[in-house]
């Protein structure tokens, strides 16, 4: 077992997973943050405040917004509407064609992970954030 703390583990785990998603990706010339915007305009169709609320956790520092992977998938047809945003027939069959990828990427980071043993890695992670989130603590 080794004796580095748990903040090693989830950096190196984040980049990792970013460099995982990069070489995922990089056939179409896309990144994390576009497939992030392409996923949830899947998901629930928005406005670019709602993208930039969804995707808040996981910008950059510095990173403001996601309107640029946004103009990138609009460049390519992917996504339509000036306020509203929704994809296009052609990007609801780049999803599906990245989403499996994304899948078999998933799978990987999971490879030999049971399902409770993930969940309950999911657990402990919401509940060591909760201690750190300013507001009332839970005891």
């Amino acid at each position: 077992m080794s004796d580095l703390p748990i903040g090693y583990w989830l950096k190196h785990l984040d980049r990792l997973i970013e460099n995982d998603f990069d070489q995922v990706l990089a056939g179409e010339s896309l990144g994390r943050r576009h497939w992030q915007v392409l996923n949830s305009l899947y998901t629930q169709p928005g406005t670019i405040a709602d993208l930039d609320r969804r995707l808040a956790p996981f910008m950059d520092e510095g990173e403001l917004t996601a309107a640029p992977a946004l103009e990138e998938l609009r460049r390519r047809g992917w996504v339509q509407g000036l306020v509203a945003l929704e994809l296009t027939p052609a990007g609801r069959e780049a999803h599906q064609a990245l989403s499996e990828k994304v899948g078999r990427a998933r799978e990987r980071v999971s490879r030999g992970i049971s399902p409770e043993e993930y969940r309950a890695t999911v657990d402990v992670l919401e509940r060591m954030a909760a201690n750190l989130e300013p507001g009332p603590q839970v005891p």
